[in-house]
């Protein structure tokens, strides 16, 4: 094991400080020059460990208790799938993949501790789709299979959570980065960022869409472009089932009001430009009728100010099991509080305020 030691610390030192977006001359600004980035580098080849002095200052450095550090490595991450613009830059993309692959190693060491691990299982058919038609069907399927029915679903983040899929909300206003889904050794895990709480029915959108990454397998041969489009329809189909929203919206419309699609807004939780996409789908209008909606939309200003009414989804997309799984091992004395505080990823203070009034 102690041979072991200086590539585990090797290699989550280089995770930790990926994860700030830090290059080496930068860490050691941040240690205020306590130690060089020729001596960092070295840590980081594995060539010598640090003594106590330095890993302390590396721990304040880098926001990481001391024992993340040495803790071995069991979780992998691969197929990683971004939602991303052009401009995400390559350093925060390193840096939330390994933001990832930490959480979900947290995650089910928590699990773990109280006996409580939930398995993902993949719930559709393993044949490989080739059209966007195809995509759009197994929304269809994967309400089935999950027993959904056809009402608008309160809750997608409390859904794939239940399912398996573990959920990490980054606390990161890069409006850059919108979410990513990969798949790990415990399991898929889909990262979404916290600026989308501003507008919880693009929000909702960006989950389900990477849901669809995560159950839909496509034919290696479909370009990016045609996938993408493709895992759209099915966000789009699984979050406004056709008979439903066909009630609420009416057949062979040529005239709205914003008032009526704010309403379905309001109800289904999706943005009124994908409920539009989903009507033209349906042929619930025709394509004439879809391009005037975004020549007036368009001059309205809504692709670039926003919808009308973007909080009129008064739902709630958030799940806390991560938190109260942690909570209950040190409510029932598995971890110690600062244990407890270093699979959350924060301050002992705040995990103590938590568990203050404990019952029994």
């Amino acid at each position: 094991m102690a041979s072991e030691l200086p590539d585990v610390f090797a290699r989550r030192l280089q995770q930790a400080r990926a994860m700030r977006c830090l290059s080496l001359r930068a860490l050691e600004t941040a240690m205020h020059g306590f130690v060089s980035h020729n001596a960092l580098a070295k840590y980081e080849r594995g060539d010598m460990l640090p003594g106590s002095d330095v890993l302390i200052a590396l721990s304040d450095a880098l926001a990481q208790p001391v024992d993340f550090f040495f803790r071995p490595f069991k979780i992998g991450v691969s197929q990683v799938r971004f939602r991303k613009k052009a401009r995400f830059p390559a350093s925060r993309q390193k840096a939330v993949k390994e933001l990832a692959a930490d959480f979900v190693e947290r995650y089910r060491e928590a699990e773990e501790l109280v006996g409580d691990v939930r398995i993902y299982a993949a719930p559709l058919p393993s044949r490989l789709l080739g059209s966007v038609e195809e995509a759009e069907r197994m929304a269809d399927k994967l309400r089935e299979v999950w027993q959904l029915g056809h009402d608008p679903l309160p809750n997608v983040f409390e859904l794939m959570e239940s399912k398996g899929i573990k959920v990490l909300e980054l606390p990161d206003e890069n409006r850059d980065f919108d979410g990513l889904s990969a798949d790990t050794d415990a399991g898929p895990v889909v990262v979404i960022a916290a600026h989308l709480n501003q507008n919880l029915p693009r929000k909702r959108m960006t989950e389900v869409h990477e849901l669809g990454h995560i159950v839909l397998k496509f034919d290696p041969k479909l370009d990016e472009k045609t996938e993408e489009k493709a895992v759209a329809a099915f966000a789009g189909a699984f979050l406004l089932p056709a008979d439903t929203f066909t009630e609420a919206f009416g057949q062979s419309r040529q005239r709205f009001t914003v008032a009526e699609l704010v309403e379905i807004k309001g109800r289904f939780g999706v943005s009124i430009m994908a409920i539009m996409r989903r009507a033209l789908s349906l042929g619930l209008i025709t394509e004439q009728t879809y391009k005037g909606f975004c020549v007036v939309t368009s001059g309205w200003g809504w692709r670039s100010k926003g919808e009308p009414e973007d909080d009129r989804y008064a739902g709630c997309e958030s799940d806390g099991r991560f938190r109260q799984l942690v909570r209950r091992a040190v409510a029932e004395e598995i971890v110690s509080l600062s244990k407890g505080a270093a699979l959350l990823g924060e301050p002992m203070s705040r995990v103590r305020h938590d568990m203050e009034q404990i019952i029994g």
